[in-house]
């Protein structure tokens, strides 16, 4: 059963990282509560899982241009056009806003569009994903404390 916790875990943090509306801090705070998981295992869980979501919209910007013009695309023209700006604003370290609900995913979507290297890309993205989650853990673990 506990490794069943660790791939839902993985699975909602991944899927949260896209650009579906899924929120794995709510799975994260609860597996903490429960108090039958290792702390360190559910953050490196979450985090590998959110930061390959995170990759997985790095991917789908580098094609963007070939989906664009689809009626499923996610994003509006306007949408594409406001965050391109942003990030030519603020450059690669706008990243670190990656973890923040309704601005993040697209980010990561437009780290695409303009081409930032995957290498620098992830080391920000999980920066930014990973100290989310620290804080999180340690705030519902101050929380739970007597």
């Amino acid at each position: 059963m506990e490794s069943a916790s660790y791939l839902g875990l993985f699975l909602v943090a991944f899927a949260a990282a896209t650009l579906l509306p899924l929120q794995s801090e709510a799975v994260l705070v609860g597996l903490i509560s429960l108090g039958e998981h290792s702390v360190a295992w559910l953050l490196i869980v979450a985090t590998a899982g959110n930061v390959l979501g995170s990759i997985v919209n790095w991917g789908l910007g580098r094609y963007v241009e070939h989906w664009r013009n689809k009626p499923w695309f996610p994003a509006n023209e306007t949408k594409l056009l406001r965050a391109q700006r942003a990030y030519h604003r603020y450059g690669r370290w706008s990243l670190l806003l990656s973890w923040v609900p309704f601005i993040g995913d697209p980010l990561t979507v437009i780290a695409g569009v303009m081409r930032e290297p995957l290498w620098s890309f992830t080391l920000i993205v999980l920066v930014a994903k990973a100290s989310r989650y620290a804080v999180l853990a340690a705030a519902t673990l101050g929380f739970l404390a007597p």
